[in-house]
């Protein structure tokens, strides 16, 4: 059975520690931005690193890739970027990713920077009585509560890749590269303060981080409904951002290139 390992790093990284089969201690790290770090999980849970999975270039998702590739002598996949000099294996759009019992599907989802790439994972249970279940590797694209700044990508690219994600299956398990999640709670409040599910996940999530329990992953279908950043095509979400921007905005898109700079101000 699948597992996914959380290893927490720096002040709010996360890195992702993928063990395709909890019977074999095979394992891949997801933006490892540090060698130390995951050797000392590994070592620590007696797993063996037989590949690296980058999203993007920025420098606490890939630090630690070429040391763990040295060392352990397993590929580097990422997207082809001449940020990325690290990586073995190019992947992009709609290539398929094999990682022992279970397959990685790539989706490119430029925005927070035009290298950024995910990895959708779907397993089907081999019985009726278990569930089969969807994991995405988003980087710094979605985040709880909230998505990733603009660096090289443009408004319109993010938009489009978080309309993406937002088409996955509500259960889908998101993987997101930070803890802003509390942060991010207190923005949408300013968006949507009599969003109740809103309120009631501030409550939980910080419950959470009082008790050092991360709050991701998240789940797609939470995020539809307490994300400002996934809820732009409505019609409370286009006034209130109207209202705070002074701007009118006519299409989705022009809601949300508003509201990212809305949260970049806050």
């Amino acid at each position: 059975m699948l597992q996914i390992h959380t290893i927490p790093a720096f002040e709010d990284n996360y890195f992702w520690l993928i063990q395709p089969d909890t019977l074999s201690p095979s394992s891949y790290i997801v933006d490892p931005g540090s060698a130390h770090i995951v050797h000392n999980y590994l070592t620590q849970h007696q797993l063996q690193l037989k590949g690296i999975l980058l999203t993007h270039h920025h420098h606490d998702h890939i630090d630690g890739a070429s040391e763990l590739h040295d060392k352990y002598q397993c590929p580097i996949y990422g997207p082809r970027s001449p940020r990325i000099p690290q990586v073995t294996h190019y992947l992009g759009e709609g290539d398929n990713l094999s990682l022992e019992n279970v397959s990685a599907t790539i989706l490119a989802i430029p925005g927070h920077t035009l290298d950024h790439i995910a990895y959708l994972i779907e397993t089907f249970p081999l019985t009726k009585t278990l569930a089969s279940s969807v994991h995405l590797f988003s980087g710094d694209t979605l985040f709880g509560a909230g998505c990733g700044r603009l660096f090289d990508g443009t408004a319109p690219l993010l938009y489009a890749a978080l309309k993406r994600i937002a088409a996955l299956p509500d259960d889908t398990i998101i993987y997101g590269g930070h803890e802003y999640t509390l942060a991010n709670i207190r923005f949408a409040l300013t968006i949507e303060p009599d969003n109740a599910e809103l309120q009631a996940r501030q409550a939980i999530e910080t419950q959470k981080r009082q008790q050092g329990i991360a709050t991701l992953p998240t789940q797609l279908g939470i995020e539809k409904r307490t994300n400002p950043f996934l809820r732009c095509h409505l019609h409370s979400i286009h006034r209130t951002v109207e209202q705070i921007s002074g701007k009118t905005l006519v299409t989705d898109a022009d809601v949300f290139a508003s509201l990212r700079c809305i949260k970049d101000r806050f």
